[in-house]
């Protein structure tokens, strides 16, 4: 059988031979979902590498009742895909475009680095966002969190309110200290947290801004849309102890024991099948009862699960303040992962070395901050600067393979919630097959708006990629589509029940999704006719797109390894 290179070449050279649906889904004048003239109110809430299994609806034992509540009133999708990593996945969710074609296959940290236009790490100008469309269509448009779709670099000419957001309040950058956030700006003015915001938490700031914004907007005579990007559960590990300490012995069994909770969860809630079997523990990872630093493995995710509680809470404030006005049953609240759940182990920095601009040297008070996973440093405090690693990454995912930056289903499976009392008809587990692509379609259909025939710069934006997931809310079906994924040379392909998928530089692997999505059985081999047609589709795709092959000519040689970008002083992500 051909390698996976050289069935990209050859589909490259042969150019677009298979046909590619747009996913063009003309806006209705009115929404579909029977609301009438009445349109809805729509609020996008967004966490931050927070894998499949981290809030209970998904499998976790993390207190989550609010969003709990949310799957429990409206639906709750098995099978929703986002993209590998946060540049791509923020891009592709606002555009309901492929990130390449948005001009976000990599990272804002990227910019200038490649002439290819699918790589320039700054949201795209031919493309349009979500809240330009609907800003045009009458709604107020507002948001709140993390941007992450263009450098601080190169001035204000693609933040929030210069893409269709009339208010802001959040991060530009793509992380920061949950107590001192660096990047924080208010509408189009950097701001800084001082001394005396205390008790000060990035987390409950997004939502209290949130919260405000939602009571000013309900005063106008309009519909609103609200973007709530919060940062939880990215890196650093901090949160507030009195949180931390509600999960104070909960990790005392270990990853292994977290793990087969989690899926047997999920099988009784009929998220996941028995057929599949849960994937093995990271070989990297050793047994809970070989592990080291007992306390300080615990302590990582007790932080963590105190920042996914928080989260919680939060859209808890959202959800009772629609309630509150009035306005509860006729808005569309939705809510994912923008990717899989993240491996990446901090680096200890050297006294006196260089920090990145996200990484404070000092707290508000003037105490040193010591970053890197030390597990002589136990984490959570304004203090540290931690990650929970390789073994707590692999239990988010449960019971998927592999994390954020790679293809296969741990690194793009996400919750997806839907809940609106008004507008949805099917309520439960769906398992249709979703991705965030289709949230920028959705949200137009409901809320009755055309997709504008021009873009900021002036031309018309590329055909929506997406599908409206309107008749999923009424009982019905998407129709059959493929489905595509490239992010440092990590590769995959979805048709159906079939996905074909490549960890760079390994060959094409095939599973049958509907008897294996745990990808633990490769059928590759036994169907190489499909494995062909399949890289066919994805290098037509990838003309399409304008994704490239991996390593580019401009990739820096420490960037080759294993498809991951050079590892940064801060970070061990491409040990694997």
């Amino acid at each position: 059988m051909k390698t996976r290179r050289e069935f990209l070449h050859a589909g490259l050279c042969a150019g677009a031979g298979a046909v590619l649906s747009s996913g063009t889904r003309p806006a209705s004048a009115e929404p579909e979902s029977g609301a009438g003239s009445q349109r809805p109110n729509i609020v996008f809430i967004l966490a931050d590498d927070m894998g499949f299994s981290d809030i209970g609806c998904y499998g976790s034992e993390i207190d989550t009742p609010n969003l709990d509540a949310l799957a429990r009133g409206g639906l709750q999708f098995s099978d929703f895909h986002n993209s590998p990593r946060c540049c791509p996945s923020r891009a592709a969710l606002m555009t309901g475009l492929y990130s390449h074609q948005a001009g976000m296959g990599l990272m804002t940290a990227d910019y200038g680095r490649y002439p290819y236009p699918a790589y320039a790490g700054d949201l795209s100008e031919k493309c349009v966002t979500i809240a330009e469309a609907l800003k045009a269509g009458g709604y107020t448009t507002l948001m709140t969190g993390k941007w992450h779709l263009t450098p601080l670099t190169v001035g204000k000419h693609n933040w929030p309110l210069q893409r269709g957001f009339e208010r802001y309040y959040g991060i530009i950058n793509g992380a920061a200290s949950y107590f001192d956030p660096a990047s924080l700006t208010s509408d189009n003015t950097p701001i800084e947290v001082t001394k005396a915001d205390e008790g000060y938490y990035l987390t409950n700031a997004i939502g209290d801004h949130s919260v405000q914004f939602i009571e000013d907007a309900a005063r106008k005579d309009k519909p609103f849309f609200l973007y709530a990007a919060f940062t939880a559960g990215h890196w650093p590990l901090m949160a507030p102890e009195e949180t931390i300490s509600k999960y104070k012995g909960k990790y005392a069994g270990g990853w292994d024991a977290l793990r087969a909770s989690r899926h047997a969860k999920q099988l009784s809630l009929g998220l996941v099948r028995q057929e599949w079997s849960i994937t093995p523990r990271d070989p990297r990872v050793p047994g809970w009862e070989l592990a080291s630093f007992h306390e300080w493995e615990q302590r990582r995710m007790e932080v963590y699960a105190a920042q996914i509680d928080l989260l919680d809470q939060n859209v808890g404030k959202i959800v009772s303040k629609l309630r509150q006005l009035g306005i509860l049953d006729n808005t569309l609240i939705c809510f994912m992962s923008d990717n899989g759940g993240n491996f990446e182990e901090m680096r200890r920095i050297p006294s006196g070395h260089q920090r990145p601009a996200f990484m404070p040297y000092k707290t508000k008070d003037g105490m040193p901050v010591i970053p890197g996973n030390d597990p002589s440093i136990m984490p959570g405090p304004a203090t540290t600067y931690a990650s929970y690693g390789i073994p707590w990454g692999n239990t988010s995912n449960t019971p998927f393979r592999l994390y954020k930056h790679y293809a296969n289903e741990g690194g793009i499976s996400t919750p997806f919630i839907a809940h609106w009392p008004r507008g949805l008809k099917q309520h439960g587990i769906s398992h249709a097959i979703g991705h965030e692509i289709d949230v920028m379609p959705t949200c137009l259909d409901v809320a009755g708006v055309a997709y504008p025939k021009l873009s900021k710069a002036g031309t018309p934006p590329p055909p929506l990629e997406g599908k409206s997931l309107v008749p999923v809310f009424q009982g019905g079906a998407l129709p059959e589509r493929s489905l595509f994924w490239e992010h440092e040379g990590n590769i995959a392909a979805r048709n159906g029940k079939w996905k074909l998928v490549s960890r760079f530089p390994d060959a094409w692997e095939l599973y049958d999704m509907e008897h294996d999505r745990t990808e633990m059985h490769d059928l590759a081999d036994q169907y190489p006719d499909r494995v062909r047609k399949m890289a066919a589709e994805y290098a037509a795709w990838a003309k399409h797109v304008g994704a490239q092959p991996w390593p580019m000519p401009q990739t820096p040689d420490g960037a080759i390894r294993l498809g991951a970008m050079p590892s940064p002083p801060y970070l061990l992500h491409d040990r694997i």
